[in-house]
Protein backbone atom coordinates (compact mmCIF):
# COMPACT_ATOMS: atom_id res chain seq x y z
CA UNK A 1 0.00 0.00 0.00
CA UNK A 2 1.50 3.33 -1.17
CA UNK A 3 0.51 6.13 1.40
CA UNK A 4 1.27 10.06 0.51
CA UNK A 5 3.15 11.63 3.15
CA UNK A 6 4.36 15.30 3.82
CA UNK A 7 7.10 14.99 6.34
CA UNK A 8 7.74 18.36 7.66
CA UNK A 9 9.96 16.55 10.58
CA UNK A 10 13.53 16.71 11.11
CA UNK A 11 13.11 12.82 11.44
CA UNK A 12 12.57 9.47 9.38
CA UNK A 13 9.45 8.33 7.93
CA UNK A 14 8.03 5.89 10.60
CA UNK A 15 9.55 2.66 9.67
CA UNK A 16 8.95 -1.08 11.28
CA UNK A 17 10.93 -2.06 13.52
CA UNK A 18 11.41 -5.93 12.17
CA UNK A 19 10.38 -7.58 9.56
CA UNK A 20 6.99 -8.87 10.65
CA UNK A 21 5.63 -5.64 12.39
CA UNK A 22 2.01 -4.65 12.03
CA UNK A 23 3.21 -1.18 13.83
CA UNK A 24 5.59 1.91 12.08
CA UNK A 25 7.28 3.85 14.80
CA UNK A 26 6.68 7.42 14.29
CA UNK A 27 8.54 10.29 16.15
CA UNK A 28 8.36 13.28 18.10
CA UNK A 29 9.27 16.54 16.48
CA UNK A 30 9.91 19.15 19.36
CA UNK A 31 11.25 22.30 19.37
CA UNK A 32 12.61 20.98 23.11
CA UNK A 33 11.82 18.49 25.09
CA UNK A 34 8.25 17.76 26.77
CA UNK A 35 8.03 17.40 30.46
CA UNK A 36 4.80 14.80 31.35
CA UNK A 37 4.08 15.20 34.96
CA UNK A 38 2.73 12.10 36.63
CA UNK A 39 -1.63 11.71 35.01
CA UNK A 40 -0.40 14.62 33.03
CA UNK A 41 -1.18 14.30 29.39
CA UNK A 42 0.20 16.22 26.22
CA UNK A 43 -0.33 16.50 22.42
CA UNK A 44 3.01 16.12 20.72
CA UNK A 45 3.73 16.38 17.06
CA UNK A 46 4.90 14.36 14.79
CA UNK A 47 5.57 16.79 11.46
CA UNK A 48 3.87 13.88 9.19
CA UNK A 49 0.96 15.04 7.12
CA UNK A 50 -1.19 12.00 5.21
CA UNK A 51 -3.68 10.93 3.12
CA UNK A 52 -4.71 7.63 3.95
CA UNK A 53 -6.74 5.81 1.11
CA UNK A 54 -10.24 6.52 1.23
CA UNK A 55 -11.75 3.04 3.29
CA UNK A 56 -9.00 2.75 5.53
CA UNK A 57 -7.67 4.09 8.86
CA UNK A 58 -4.59 4.38 10.74
CA UNK A 59 -4.66 3.69 14.21
CA UNK A 60 -2.23 5.21 16.63
CA UNK A 61 -1.25 3.16 19.17
CA UNK A 62 1.31 2.90 22.54
CA UNK A 63 4.84 1.40 21.94
CA UNK A 64 4.53 -1.45 24.79
CA UNK A 65 8.54 -0.52 25.84
CA UNK A 66 6.96 3.05 26.79
CA UNK A 67 4.16 1.67 28.72
CA UNK A 68 6.04 -0.68 30.20
CA UNK A 69 9.56 0.69 30.76
CA UNK A 70 7.79 4.06 31.96
CA UNK A 71 4.14 4.06 32.27
CA UNK A 72 3.37 6.13 28.98
CA UNK A 73 0.66 5.73 27.07
CA UNK A 74 -2.32 6.78 24.55
CA UNK A 75 -5.11 8.76 26.07
CA UNK A 76 -7.55 7.24 23.16
CA UNK A 77 -5.79 4.33 22.44
CA UNK A 78 -6.21 2.99 19.89
CA UNK A 79 -6.53 6.71 18.04
CA UNK A 80 -7.93 7.05 14.80
CA UNK A 81 -6.64 9.41 11.62
CA UNK A 82 -9.72 9.32 9.06
CA UNK A 83 -8.96 9.19 5.34
CA UNK A 84 -10.26 12.87 4.73
CA UNK A 85 -7.86 14.11 7.95
CA UNK A 86 -5.28 16.75 6.27
CA UNK A 87 -3.58 18.12 9.02
CA UNK A 88 -0.56 17.84 11.52
CA UNK A 89 -0.64 13.94 12.93
CA UNK A 90 -0.40 14.36 16.25
CA UNK A 91 0.09 11.91 19.18
CA UNK A 92 -1.80 12.32 22.77
CA UNK A 93 0.61 10.88 25.41
CA UNK A 94 -0.25 10.08 28.96
CA UNK A 95 1.78 9.66 32.04
CA UNK A 96 0.70 6.82 34.23
CA UNK A 97 3.42 6.37 36.47
CA UNK A 98 3.94 7.97 39.30
CA UNK A 99 7.37 10.22 37.95
CA UNK A 100 8.22 12.74 35.51
CA UNK A 101 8.87 11.57 31.74
CA UNK A 102 10.71 13.91 29.36
CA UNK A 103 9.61 13.23 25.60
CA UNK A 104 13.05 13.71 23.71
CA UNK A 105 12.70 15.45 19.67
CA UNK A 106 12.95 12.18 17.75
CA UNK A 107 12.01 9.86 20.29
CA UNK A 108 9.69 7.02 19.43
CA UNK A 109 6.22 8.10 20.82
CA UNK A 110 3.64 5.54 18.81
CA UNK A 111 3.03 3.36 15.99
CA UNK A 112 1.32 3.30 13.68
CA UNK A 113 -1.24 0.54 12.14
CA UNK A 114 -3.13 0.93 8.85
CA UNK A 115 -6.21 -1.00 8.92
CA UNK A 116 -9.48 -1.60 6.63
CA UNK A 117 -13.19 -0.64 7.61
CA UNK A 118 -16.62 -0.70 6.44
CA UNK A 119 -19.00 2.21 6.27
CA UNK A 120 -22.28 1.37 8.05
CA UNK A 121 -25.77 1.51 6.95
CA UNK A 122 -28.38 1.61 9.59
CA UNK A 123 -30.94 -0.39 9.08
CA UNK A 124 -33.86 -0.02 10.97
CA UNK A 125 -35.34 -2.92 13.05
CA UNK A 126 -38.41 -4.32 15.32
CA UNK A 127 -36.16 -7.43 17.18
CA UNK A 128 -32.97 -8.72 17.52
CA UNK A 129 -31.94 -12.07 16.95
CA UNK A 130 -31.44 -14.38 19.98
CA UNK A 131 -28.03 -15.15 21.27
CA UNK A 132 -26.99 -17.51 24.50
CA UNK A 133 -25.43 -14.35 25.66
CA UNK A 134 -28.19 -11.92 25.28
CA UNK A 135 -27.97 -8.76 26.68
CA UNK A 136 -25.16 -9.71 29.63
CA UNK A 137 -23.15 -7.11 29.45
CA UNK A 138 -19.64 -6.28 31.57
CA UNK A 139 -18.75 -8.99 33.27
CA UNK A 140 -21.33 -11.48 32.72
CA UNK A 141 -19.15 -14.28 30.72
CA UNK A 142 -17.28 -17.10 32.15
CA UNK A 143 -19.22 -16.40 35.60
CA UNK A 144 -21.56 -18.69 36.25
Amino acid sequence: MHIPVLNRSRHPLPEYQTAHAAGLDVRANLAEPVTLKPLQRALIPTGLFLEIPVGYEMQVRPRSGLAYKHGIGIVNSPGTIDADYRGELKVLLVNLSDQEFVVQDGERIAQLVVARHETVQWQPAETLTETQRGTGGYGSTGVQ
